[in-house]
């Protein structure tokens, strides 16, 4: 008679799940393979009009991108989990797989630029149309949603690049249509947005999941069904997952807990540090008390997370001399990764969007996004003190 499992601390899943196909290995194999040989043919007919076959073709399922998946949904709280070959082949397939022409998404507008010029562009042009609103704004999402035409809501909290916070709550409480959130910045050890009611959990597995910029990976995580649904359009969409990427993914999952507890302390005395100086006109970053959504993100968020974005006083010139006069620091696009990145999110992230979008989206020629790494905290306080002083 086996005992019942024990309860585990999110640190402890980290370590244990998603090792279906370890076998005896501690360390998970990487199966290379795009196609596996079917024993009879009534077995390859079956795998052929089933969901998410294993041990079949590589865009149905491949078993390493599936422990992956399990190891995504046992941190979320989760049925099931889905990977894709990028953050935005999880955005497009989700948003494809549940919206066709006619329909109308809920989107905010303190979002991600692709995500943003995604549903701009491609989504309007096959029909689907989108109303931004203040995700910050108490009740903006409900009264945007059409009743019989929304089918969407979509989040991203905190937002990239001015970290501002969404009640989970609340969105999880609008009835009608499919809710989503964007938790890249958060990841399953700050925060569960399935826990409040929202439908479908999103990331760019990429930043701060995988967490060593060696890994190009989306994920969802939901209800098993839903799950299956969207692997019904996602098998035909091709965002197909690298085996070796999940394997990373992997690998970065065991260590995220720990990554991020770093990083976010580190995040706080950096953020305070630029706070102060004389050279910075706004700090955005939760972990703030002056942060506007500070006691929201206290209540639904573990920690901060590694993630800060400040606007320098001089604007643009003052940011390009900041950019290039660092010295530890790295300018480059992504984050959540062991190095400490920055980057202009005016002339990089949102350089897509028309002037008056990053406006409104409080992208200035003088914001920077700094994504906190693993470095010493003293040494990156230095780094930012003498490229501030130049």
């Amino acid at each position: 008679m086996s005992a019942e499992p024990l309860p585990h601390h999110l640190e402890t899943t980290a370590i244990r799940a998603g090792r279906s196909a370890n076998g005896a290995s501690l360390s998970t194999p990487l199966w290379a393979s795009s196609v596996w040989a079917s024993p009879t043919l009534e077995h390859a007919r079956k795998a052929a009009v089933g969901a998410r076959a294993a041990c079949f073709y590589g865009r149905f399922a491949n078993p390493t991108v599936t422990a992956f998946e399990e190891a995504v949904a046992s941190l979320e709280g989760a049925e099931s989990a889905l990977a894709f070959g990028s953050g935005m082949g999880a955005v497009a397939a989700v948003i494809l797989a549940l919206c066709s022409a006619g329909d109308h998404v809920v989107a905010q507008r303190q979002i991600y630029g692709g995500t943003q010029m995604f549903l701009q562009t491609a989504a309007a042009r096959f029909g689907i149309e989108t109303t931004f609103v203040d995700g910050t704004e108490a009740g903006a999402f409900a009264a945007a949603v059409r009743p019989g035409k929304t089918m969407l809501i979509l989040a991203e909290t905190p937002a990239n690049p001015l970290m501002s916070v969404v009640d989970l709550d609340e969105l999880g409480a609008v009835s009608g249509p499919f809710k989503v959130v964007d938790s890249t910045f958060a990841t399953p050890c700050l925060q569960q947005p399935l826990r409040h009611g929202v439908d479908i959990v999103l990331h760019s597995a990429t930043k701060g999941i995988a967490g060593h910029n060696d890994a190009t990976l989306g994920v969802i995580a939901g209800e098993e069904e839903l799950m299956s649904d969207i692997w019904r359009y996602a098998v035909l969409h091709g965002a197909t997952p690298s085996p070796s990427d999940a394997l990373n993914a992997l690998r970065g999952i065991r260590t995220m807990p720990i990554r991020l507890a770093r990083q976010s302390a580190t995040a706080l005395r950096l953020a305070r540090f630029l706070e102060s100086h004389s050279a910075v006109k706004a700090v955005n970053f939760p972990g703030l008390e002056g942060h506007p959504q500070h006691e929201l993100a206290k209540r639904q968020m573990s920690d901060w997370g590694g993630l800060l974005s400040f606007d320098l006083s001089g604007g643009a010139s003052s940011g390009r001399r900041f950019l290039e006069a660092l010295q530890l620091a790295q300018m480059a696009t992504s984050l959540g990764g062991p190095e400490t990145l920055v980057t202009s999110p005016h002339l990089t992230t949102h350089a897509g969007l028309a002037p008056e979008e990053q406006l409104a989206g409080g992208i200035t020629p003088g914001l920077i996004r700094v994504s906190v790494g693993l470095e010493h905290e003293d040494d990156l306080i230095t780094d930012f003190a003498q490229a501030l002083a130049v």
